[in-house]
């Protein structure tokens, strides 16, 4: 029996208008803040960090989903919008804005199918969810999984030293940052489904636990 092949809906060259459209969304979002709005006392709440982490989560989405047998083009559709809206709404409504503004961009541009649009919406609506992944559709996993799996790793702990530099801590405090990534890894690692999310974490704490024995050997404080 022949492999279906599907034709893409989401071309490269529409694929990377949307990436522009989302950061100029994120950074107008910036801009209009009078207060300096949630969250914005970190460095690094701003349109650059937030369009990096959604680049990182579409990566990684895209590839869970290649292994899994996901539908790619509302994978990665979805996890490109999952936090637009993250730099102006509170956090437990960003992802029913985001599905917002993904329905309006993707109406507005092509004759996008109404049953792909309703896709890419209900997993951008969903990826905030904190049950069971199997309950949600594949592609709704995926983003969930990637959206985890950024926080962990080499990326999560730069992201947990570049806190601890604006806090004024010092290198004396690295073992207890390093220990929180281990902790939200050990988290996602419990709570991905599919076996490539299972191994992309697997992966990411064997980092994390080296830099971890690597800061105790060289900070000679840490081991008394």
């Amino acid at each position: 029996m022949g492999v279906e092949i599907k034709e893409t809906r989401v071309s490269d060259a529409e694929f990377e208008e949307m990436k522009g459209f989302v950061f100029e969304y994120l950074a107008a979002s910036v801009e209009k803040e009078e207060e300096g709005g949630r969250m914005r006392w970190y460095p690094w709440h701003s349109a650059e960090y937030r369009h990096n982490h959604i680049l990182n989560v579409v990566d990684i989405a895209t590839d869970i989903a290649e292994e899994e047998g996901a539908d790619i083009d509302v994978t990665r559709v979805a996890a490109l919008f999952h936090d637009v809206a993250k730099l102006e709404t509170d956090q437990e409504l960003h992802a029913e804005a985001g599905a917002r503004v993904a329905r309006e961009y993707l109406e507005s541009r092509a004759d996008y199918p109404e049953s792909f649009i309703q896709q890419v919406c209900r997993a951008i609506e969903h990826h905030s969810y904190q049950g069971d992944l199997t309950d949600l559709a594949l592609e709704t996993q995926c983003l969930i999984e990637a959206d985890l799996l950024d926080k962990v790793g080499a990326n999560g702990t730069a992201l947990m030293l570049l806190r601890m530099g604006y806090e004024a801590r010092t290198h004396m405090d690295c073992d207890e940052m390093v220990e929180r990534v281990l902790e939200r890894g050990y988290d996602a690692a419990s709570r991905v489904q599919s076996d490539t999310a299972e191994s992309i974490a697997h992966q990411r704490l064997k980092r994390v636990k080296w830099f971890s024995e690597w800061l105790e050997d060289e900070i000679a404080a840490l081991g008394e």
